[in-house]
């Protein structure tokens, strides 16, 4: 998968993220968050250094932040590339990260070769990116145990916000929902608001701002590819032609 993203974008600066170990600020913020996830396998578990090192190995630099989860991470580092006028190349499998995509970030998913814009966005979920986050609040999250609205799924979820425009001005009109959907979606109501700030990713160009997060470990400067592996010093946006791209991929590890 590496060397695929490594053929395919010619990028100046790149990361590996990983999850790290024990709780997250999620955790704190909602004790169940992913409790119904069975521990990972010990054949599994033994693999996860070796892969690490293989990434490193291949010249990758890799990131992992206690207290942080993957996406917060990758999130970050999007946002400070967009800050910079650098376009951005997000790999992975997690849909939750479509959410970062706009006109400086790609979601790519090297193993279906699947592309996503803003507009890959709207028509695989029926909903803009800056949606996706009011979309999974409704549909809900099994994986991490978020529950969502009952018996709305993705066809729901994007029809009611193709409707009202956003989760705010649903919920601003509840009362008008009919059926058993609407029912249940008032029965929701003093809930939907966690369940929005779980799905949320966590980005900033300000690396104190992140929970838990140390500032040093989190700087697109320790990113760019040295000259020795045959990449180039990212520069700003008006030092350059064309602007610069940053890469950053996602491996699961739970």
């Amino acid at each position: 998968m590496l060397r695929k993203l490594g053929a395919d974008y010619k990028a100046q600066a790149r990361a590996c993220v990983f999850d790290a170990k024990g709780k997250t600020f999620r955790d704190a913020q909602y004790p169940a968050y992913k409790a119904n996830r069975a521990p990972m396998p010990d054949d599994l578990s033994v693999q996860v250094e070796p892969l690490r090192e293989a990434v490193e190995a291949l010249g990758w630099p890799v990131l992992t932040i206690d207290g942080v989860e993957a996406d917060d991470v990758i999130a970050t580092l999007a946002e400070q590339a967009k800050r910079r006028g650098w376009r951005t190349i997000i790999s992975t499998g997690d849909k939750d990260l479509t959410q970062l995509v706009d006109e400086h970030v790609t979601w790519v998913n090297t193993m279906s070769n699947e592309t996503l814009d803003i507009e890959g966005v709207k028509k695989k979920f029926g909903v803009p990116p800056d949606r996706i986050v009011d979309y999974l609040t409704l549909v809900g999250d099994a994986i991490d145990n978020i529950p969502g609205v009952e018996g709305v799924g993705p066809g729901f979820a994007s029809k009611w916000l193709s409707q009202y425009g956003s989760l705010d001005n649903l919920v601003a009109n509840a009362s008008q929902i009919p059926g058993v959907r609407g029912e249940n979606l008032r029965r929701k109501l003093d809930w939907l608001p966690k369940a929005r700030a779980l799905a949320a990713m966590f980005g900033t160009d300000e690396e104190e701002e992140i929970p838990a997060a140390p500032p040093e470990e989190l700087s697109l400067e320790d990113l760019d590819d040295d000259e020795e592996e045959g990449g180039e010093e990212l520069e700003d946006l008006e030092d350059v032609a064309e602007p610069a791209e940053a890469e950053i991929t996602k491996e699961t590890t739970e």
